[in-house]
């Protein structure tokens, strides 16, 4: 078992000499095994254990089996306590997921503190077959079909080329004793299910039904790269990135020979889970405008094109509302700023071509002034067109996207006249003409640009 862990390492390069490693350890057979494993091969590691307070005694005897196990072995060990029903009742969400939470987020917290270099985990090939079945029915695509991975960011899993029965009897060689958690030997849970039930039915009908499905796991694991490689490409030639946005050109989308999968590689970045993937991709061709939010994205329909952005970037643009009551140095946000100068008209006086920086006559704006979004029905007279025009239009006509038409700016007189579309025109009753005298410079500063 020794060489095949050492090999499996060596395939993946999973571990190095010279480094740190924090070694998850809950008592249990499986993390046991690892630890001693671990210090077997010769690694520098520190132990990490979490009492969830879950199982009263039981989890506290757990506790003081793994700090006896440390001392035994002398290997430091960190512990972490944790009120695991009162997070989960706090956050709205499961007792598993909470205890996960907690857990995971100790790990990277101590692995920064301590300058460790990866987190090493115990999940072995029983783990990676029932991951693969919780995949399965809750629905998933080629990465769920992979089950776990040896490496995923900072942690390492070095045991997945090994069962659940090679584990224990290493530890029977080694008459090294664990503990056993009791509530894995009840089905409430969807993995307990999968192991006391699932398992053994397949077990029943061939018994290497471990082996041959880790088998299958490695082997989509392998075609995976190709098929990642063959992603990259596909998500490369429909998809570019402008500021905060992200787009999705869906007629390249739809040439693409899986377009639905190349869809879901694109939108799983942003937290949009399969069934709302699924949801958009089949009203690939609604209307401009529809919206599809995750939970920290929306996505927006808009004339050939999928926009996203996140939800706090979105909302950040799309609530501005400020008062200018004179001249002067106003910031709008972190970024962006305007700057409001009033000077006299010279011969040498040039107006303004700049996008962001018009000069318009002083004495025909009227204060205060109100920077703000645009609202449904504005109107204005744009500089070098006849009469008034919806922005609305305006921005359609200009090809404006869901989030450009969202975000736009306006400057608006104490009068309600709309004197600049930002970016876009000057009102015609502020322009400068022969008979200006004075000069109102505004500039809008936005240093993201």
């Amino acid at each position: 078992m020794l060489n095949k862990v050492k090999k499996y390492i060596s395939k993946h390069n999973l571990l190095q000499y010279g480094k740190l490693y924090l070694v998850a350890l809950s008592g249990g057979a499986d993390s046991v095994c690892l630890l001693l494993l671990m210090k077997e091969m010769g690694y520098d590691i520190h132990a990490v254990h979490c009492n969830f307070h879950l199982r009263g005694d039981e989890s506290d005897s757990d506790e003081t089996f793994c700090r006896n196990l440390c001392e035994k072995q002398d290997i430091p060990l960190h512990v972490a306590h944790f009120d695991t029903k009162e997070y989960a009742t706090l956050h709205k969400v499961s007792i598993e997921m909470a205890a996960r939470e907690l857990r995971y987020g100790y790990f990277e917290q101590l692995r920064g503190a301590i300058n460790a270099e990866c987190i090493v985990v115990a999940h072995h090939k029983n783990d990676n077959v029932e991951t693969l079945f919780i995949n399965l029915v809750r629905g998933t695509g080629i990465n769920g079909m992979m089950a776990m991975k040896p490496r995923n960011g900072s942690i390492i899993r070095p045991l997945l080329c090994v069962t659940r029965e090679e584990i224990v009897r290493y530890l029977n060689d080694c008459e090294q004793d664990y503990v056993t958690d009791s509530t894995n030997l009840v089905n409430d849970v969807v993995r307990n299910k999968i192991r006391l039930d699932v398992i053994p039915l397949l077990e029943g009908i061939n018994p290497a039904v471990i082996e041959n499905i880790s088998r299958s796991i490695e082997n989509i694991s392998e075609l995976s790269r190709i098929i990642d490689e063959s992603m990259e490409k596909s998500m490369a030639t429909c998809c570019r990135r402008e500021n905060a946005r992200y787009i999705i050109d869906i007629e390249k989308l739809k040439k693409q020979t899986v377009p639905e999968e190349v869809l879901f590689r694109i939108l799983a970045q942003f937290d949009f889970p399969a069934p709302l993937i699924k949801s958009i991709y089949d009203n690939i061709d609604t209307q401009t405008g529809r919206t599809w939010t995750s939970a920290m994205h929306i996505l927006a329909m808009d004339r050939g094109e999928m926009i996203v952005m996140s939800t706090t970037e979105s909302d950040r643009h799309g609530n501005i509302e400020v008062r200018i009551p004179e001249e002067g140095l106003y910031n709008i946000l972190d970024e962006v700023k305007i700057v409001i100068k009033r000077t006299e008209r010279t011969d040498t006086f040039i107006p303004s071509k700049q996008k962001y920086h018009i000069t318009i006559d002083c004495d025909k704006v009227k204060f205060p002034l109100v920077l703000r979004n645009v609202k449904q029905g504005d109107a204005m007279k744009p500089y070098g067109m006849k009469g008034r025009k919806l922005i609305s239009d305006y921005l359609t006509d200009n090809k404006k996207d869901y989030f450009q038409r969202k975000h736009q700016l306006v400057l608006v007189d104490a009068d309600g006249e709309i004197i600049w579309l930002l970016g876009e025109r000057v009102s015609q009753t502020v322009a400068c003409h022969d008979n200006t005298i004075n000069i109102l410079s505004v500039r809008y500063v936005n240093d993201e640009k």
